[in-house]
């Protein structure tokens, strides 16, 4: 089982990971709710296409575009729609 923790919380947990670049992707509903908000930052990746990002919120302090997600992946990164990874300080582990 792979976990995100961030602030000593388990943010995420699934045995589902793909790995992309050496980052975990989780599958979306493998996000415990109310932990992650969703921001208007976005960046653009050649071959993945444009990511969107959420600030990871735990015991109210915020890590700031922590998490991303590719919400319309172009076909070379397919495999990673509908997941999420973590990065700025989430550990990412098996569990």
């Amino acid at each position: 089982m792979v976990q995100a923790i961030w602030n000593g919380t388990v943010i995420a947990e699934s045995d589902d990971t793909v790995i992309v670049e050496g980052n975990h992707y989780f599958p979306a509903s493998a996000v415990k709710a109310g932990l992650i908000e969703p921001v208007d930052t976005t960046t653009v990746c050649p071959w993945k296409g444009t990511a969107s990002y959420y600030d990871v919120v735990v015991d109210g302090q915020r890590n700031a575009g922590a998490a991303w997600y590719y919400p319309a992946p172009k076909d070379a990164a397919a495999e990673i729609k509908d997941r999420i990874a973590f990065w700025r300080g989430v550990t990412v582990t098996p569990g």
